[in-house]
């Protein structure tokens, strides 16, 4: 038989473009064609649209469209309006937060206040955003699970850009807006704070990452290798297990002593990867706040050697 919507195949079986629900729901926010990508199609659907935007999703769009603008006007300042220096050096280019002199209040726009008002906008870009996964969920009446991933992801942001900073009394803590600079930002300030692998909340943190891949890859890998017998249904094999449930759970069996369910490992997987920046949240939180020096920390409490 055909087989078809995984990336080791060339068929793609296409009809009709499906446009979701009609009665019954709001249709004058939502775009009013669809069409088809092939490179879509070699990794699962191929219908790109229709797209719901809403009120919501439009003030996300274009708050986020504005801070955008800003970073890249402000690149652009940077390279001296030459288009060749801007691609150049564009991975070096940075928005960088006010100087500690100016604590939280608001620094000339050259300075770092162009940085704050960028950043209001990502702001509002991001939690209108998340008001939109939460709000299409509960229209389709589904589970609130993907909207409360994402505001895992928001924690840390906003505890990257906001919160601690608010706590240590200057938006020079925050993280700037560039490429190397974000890396570089990470880097001193691992450095500043005795090595943030000697933060226990870091260290689940990447466990949790690893953790999150492993699964996902073996989730993945395991629905792709039983596809022939049905297996991206997964709903189905849930409700009523099939041959291609059955052979994943023998695989997995015989591969590692136990298998998680059709249903059981999206729960193991969506605990990881929520964990992931939950736990990294706590941890940059703690840094500075609470902890000076995660060295001297961890040699306190047994984590690091004395010497």
């Amino acid at each position: 038989m055909a087989e078809y919507q995984n990336i080791f195949t060339q068929v793609q079986v296409r009809s009709a473009p499906e446009m979701g629900m009609v009665e019954g729901v709001e249709l004058s926010n939502r775009t009013k064609g669809a069409g088809f990508s092939s490179l879509a199609g070699w990794f699962g659907n191929a219908q790109l649209g229709p797209v719901y935007l809403g009120t919501m999703g439009v003030l996300s769009l274009m708050s986020g469209a504005v801070w955008f603008m800003l970073c890249g006007a402000w690149f652009w300042y940077q390279a001296g309006f030459n288009p060749a220096v801007f691609m150049r050096d564009l991975f070096w280019f940075s928005l960088e937060p006010p100087a500690a002199e100016y604590g939280l209040g608001f620094a000339p726009i050259d300075q770092g206040g162009l940085w704050l008002i960028a950043s209001f906008f990502l702001l509002i870009s991001v939690l209108s955003w998340w008001v939109r996964t939460y709000l299409r969920a509960q229209a389709l009446g589904m589970g609130k699970h993907v909207s409360w991933a994402f505001a895992s992801a928001i924690w840390l942001f906003l505890v990257l850009g906001l919160i601690r900073p608010v706590l240590m009394g200057s938006w020079s803590e925050a993280v700037p807006y560039g490429i190397f600079s974000h890396l570089d930002w990470t880097n001193n300030f691992s450095l500043s704070y005795g090595n943030l692998f000697y933060n226990p909340f870091h260290a689940l943190s990447i466990a949790f990452l690893y953790g999150s891949a492993l699964l996902f890859a073996m989730h993945g890998a395991t629905i792709l290798a039983v596809s022939r017998f049905g297996g991206d249904r997964e709903l189905e094999q849930i409700a009523d297990r099939g041959t291609a449930s059955e052979r994943a759970a023998l695989f997995w069996r015989w591969t590692m002593g136990f298998n998680a369910t059709m249903e059981g490992i999206h729960r193991w997987a969506w605990w990881f990867a929520v964990l992931v920046t939950l736990t990294g949240g706590i941890g940059i939180l703690l840094t500075g706040t609470v902890v000076d020096n995660w060295y001297v920390w961890a040699q306190e409490h047994g984590y690091a050697p004395l010497q």
